[in-house]
């Protein structure tokens, strides 16, 4: 029946317009019903969450990392400033050479400096600086054991080696927390299996795309009932 028909009756019926007044309070009290006690589980779930390290004691391991940092980049910058201030004699590619070696030592001194002012920055600092130190490390074990260059030069190398595991630490400490899963995305296979299952959308009787019918026609209705259903 037309929902139309069913409208029009009940504007003209009273005891059947009470009826269906009366049977939409029965379904809204039935739905209504008083929700169930439960029991409180508060404190069980917060007991099992993990134990958050206290924010003083955070800081405390910040504030000594930051400040050893500190301390590793004037040591860098110390080496930095004898080889860019005095010149070697002889040839020019030595003393180049030397310029060159102090550029590099006053550029690793500012990014230790500069990540111990502002730690946020680590995390980009650590590509160049892991590489950095990972390369100068192999070839100065390799000139080590072949002769080429003296102990002593060797342990001014401890500087960048200390200063490279402070930054990791530093950007481990402040990275940025993750945020909620990302949506698991389905497989091909799936996708297309999906892609080849007709849409009940459009395959359901009673409308266009988006519009699911909920019976089939009946075929003696007219064009008009149909329209109107």
């Amino acid at each position: 029946m037309p929902q139309r028909w069913v409208d029009e009756h009940l504007d003209g019926c009273p005891a059947c317009r009470g009826w269906a007044d009366a049977a939409a309070e029965v379904t809204r009290r039935a739905r209504l019903v008083p929700a169930r006690p439960v029991p409180d589980v508060t404190a069980a779930v917060l007991a099992r969450l993990p134990v958050a390290p206290s924010r003083r004691r955070r800081h405390g391991w910040d504030a000594g990392l930051r400040l050893a940092l500190l301390a590793v980049g004037a040591g860098q910058l110390a080496v930095s400033v004898p080889a860019l201030s005095g010149g070697m004699t002889g040839m020019a590619a030595p003393v180049h050479l030397a310029h060159e070696t102090g550029a590099w030592n006053l550029g690793l001194a500012a990014c230790f400096l500069v990540v111990a002012v502002l730690p946020r920055l680590a995390a980009g600092a650590l590509p160049f600086l892991l590489s950095f130190t990972a390369v100068l490390s192999w070839v100065t074990l390799g000139d080590l054991r072949a002769g080429h260059v003296h102990a002593d030069r060797a342990v001014a190398h401890l500087l960048l080696l200390g200063g490279a595991v402070l930054v990791s630490a530093l950007a481990l400490r402040n990275r940025a927390p993750r945020g909620g899963p990302a949506p698991a995305s389905r497989p091909w296979p799936d996708r297309l299996t999906a892609w080849r299952r007709p849409d009940p959308a459009r395959t359901a009787v009673g409308g266009p795309l988006g519009v699911a019918g909920d019976r089939p026609r009946d075929a003696t209705a007219t064009a008009g009932e149909r329209r109107a259903a």
